[in-house]
Parts: C-alpha cells; sequence; structure tokens
C-alpha cells in the first residue's frame, strides 16, 4: 500500500510516499481502507520530533491521526463492527499511521461515520471534535449560562469548540481574524474578537472556561479572562509539571517542564483558577458516536478548507502549517 511516512524527525523534506506492507490486526482492531485523513498540528509536531519525549515511535512512521474510510477486515472478537462499515476515528497516539492507503483502528475508538455529511467532511472531524468534547465537556464541565472564551475560532478545534459550547448554552467569546468574524458569528459565537485591532483579556470576562491553543504568552493572558474557580484549558503550550508527572516522565524532564510552564502556573495561582494541559485527545468511541448524534442533529457541521492527494502531503502539511486555513485540511487517499 502507499503510505506517507518519515524515515527521521526533520521538516517537510523527511516526508516522503512509498510503497509498505498492509498492517495486521489483533482480535480488538479494524483494519480500514482509509477514505480521508485530516491533517492536524499534531502531524506536524509529530514529523518535527517536537513530541518524541512524551511519545517513543518506530521508524519508518507512517503519519496521521484521524480518519474517514470503510472496514476491510475485522479482528476475531471484535462486535461492534463488520466489514463494509464506514467509520471514523481517531487513532491511539502510540500507534499513529492514518496517511496510508490501509489503517489499524481499536475497536473501542471508531464510531460509524455521520450519515449527513461527506467522508471528506467526516474525515476532519475525529482529532478536532473529540479536542472539543474533552477540554470543555470533560474538564470544563461547560453548561447553560456559562461564559467561555475559545482561541482562534476559525480554525479547526475552534470551528467545532464554538459549536460544541453553543449547544450546550454558553456565551461564547472567540478570537478571530477579520475576514472570518461573520464565519465564527454563523457557528454561534457571541462575540467575535479580532484579535489583530483588540486585546481579548479586555473583553472577554469572567469565563468559567477558557480554551487555548496558542500558548506562549497568549496563554499568561488568558487567566485575565477566567474567573476566580474557572479553568484554562491549552492544547498549544508547553505541559505543565503535574502532566509530565503522570505520564511517568524522568523528574529531570519534570523539572524542566515545571520551570518552562511557570508562568501559566504562577497566573493559575495569581487567578485562583486551574490550569489543564489536554495532549492527544484521547481516542474514544463512545464520545465520537456523542459527536455523530450532534452532527446528525445539525449542531455541529463540519468545515474543511482544502483537500489535497496523497501525493501532495508535504504541500497539505504546509498549508495546515501556515496558519491560512479555515477549518481543516484533508488528505484524500481513496
Amino acid at each position: 500500500m502507499k503510505a506517507a511516512l518519515i524515515d527521521r524527525y526533520g521538516t517537510n523534506d523527511v516526508v516522503k510516499v512509498a510503497d509498505i506492507a498492509v498492517p495486521r490486526i489483533g482480535p480488538l482492531e479494524l483494519l480500514v481502507r482509509v477514505h480521508c485523513a485530516s491533517v492536524n498540528p499534531l502531524d506536524t509536531k509529530t514529523r518535527d520530533g517536537k513530541l518524541k519525549t512524551l511519545l517513543k515511535y518506530q521508524f519508518p512512521l507512517v503519519l496521521g491521526n484521524d480518519l474517514s474510510g470503510v472496514v476491510s477486515a475485522v479482528g476475531a472478537r471484535v462486535t461492534r463492527f463488520k466489514k463494509g462499515d464506514t467509520v471514523y476515528a481517531r487513532l491511539d497516539s502510540d500507534r499513529i499511521g492514518t496517511f496510508a492507503e490501509f489503517a489499524v483502528v481499536r475497536e473501542g475508538a471508531a464510531a460509524l461515520t455521520p450519515n449527513n455529511v461527506t467522508l471528506e467532511e467526516a474525515a476532519s472531524l475525529p482529532l478536532v471534535a473529540l479536542t472539543a468534547w474533552q477540554a470543555l465537556v470533560e474538564i470544563g464541565k461547560l453548561g447553560a449560562s456559562q461564559r467561555v472564551l475559545i482561541q482562534a475560532g476559525s480554525g479547526g478545534v475552534g470551528s467545532v469548540a464554538i459549536q460544541l459550547a453553543h449547544y450546550l448554552g454558553a456565551t461564547v467569546f472567540t478570537t478571530v481574524g477579520q475576514r472570518n468574524v461573520e464565519l465564527v458569528k454563523r457557528l454561534g459565537s457571541d462575540v467575535a474578537i479580532d484579535y489583530r485591532s483588540v486585546r481579548f483579556e479586555a473583553v472577554a470576562k469572567d469565563c468559567d472556561v477558557v480554551l487555548d491553543s496558542a500558548g506562549g504568552d497568549t496563554l499568561v493572558r488568558c487567566f485575565q479572562c477566567v474567573k476566580p474557580g474557572g479553568v484554562v484549558v491549552s492544547i498549544g503550550s508547553t505541559p505543565s509539571a503535574r502532566f509530565a508527572r503522570s505520564w511517568g516522565l524522568n523528574p529531570i524532564i519534570v523539572l524542566a517542564i515545571g520551570v518552562m510552564s511557570r508562568k501559566a502556573t504562577a497566573a493559575a495561582r495569581r487567578h485562583n483558577a486551574r490550569y489543564e494541559y489536554l495532549f492527544g485527545p484521547r481516542a474514544d468511541g463512545d464520545q465520537l458516536r456523542e459527536i455523530t448524534r450532534l452532527v446528525e442533529s445539525g449542531a455541529i457541521k463540519p468545515l474543511v478548507d482544502k483537500v489535497f492527494p496523497l501525493e501532495q502531503v508535504r504541500e497539505a502539511l504546509a498549508y495546515s502549517e501556515s496558519g491560512r486555513a479555515t477549518g481543516k485540511v484533508v488528505i484524500k487517499l481513496a
């Protein structure tokens, strides 16, 4: 089968399309013929080697974290799916590889695709929708009449998070470039903040939850938006020391991460708020089924910017990295 892979960490120059063997499945796994896979910041971080402290991959490494496709074979103990089912999934972080004609998916990570979207649209959802769900619902406990700030509202995670927060009944603030102000309002944002002309912390006040995707100084400023007892969830920053300890990392690495995240930790303490770092997100078929229900009801609509063939995987990665995409970038294999 054809797959986009790397033999070492590096820039886009190390990414190549090659022929490799079709992977084998275990008793609780599905072999999925991949129709589409989406491009995520996680893919470029993996390519660059920025995650090698957390994830010990073997080379050659096929890139790609989520997919849509058709079940080609099922393991002996699989009960939820059968050959021919159309599914979508976020793969487990220790066994990625969706930029390929076939991929192995754990049964518990998959769900049937929503019946009202294309396979390109379905592939755009798993990683970003699970990120939004785990940040807002699982960690943030966001509910009706609460307030939430979502950074980068026209991006992959942001565009889904706005719709989910709106469905939950929250008042939604989001940062966005001027050209996408009307878009985020259509998605469900109550207040769109043009980050180039206004400092978001001057507008978004007393929020119960803040979803940060930038890290750095932006993350520290987010704590000015959260009310006492609230939570800032970051998907774009240096992990917290608590997160590093939970992964069982070397104490020296934990100490180094603690130093790098000290400004955010101090800001959380100063504002009497929680700071949570979300890595991943976790692959979860049950949560995907909840997302399917919201997609089929019209509460969440996928937002796809461009679709690239596998042969243009470098161009797809570069376009995703450029920050110009509105919504998701998708790679089509079938």
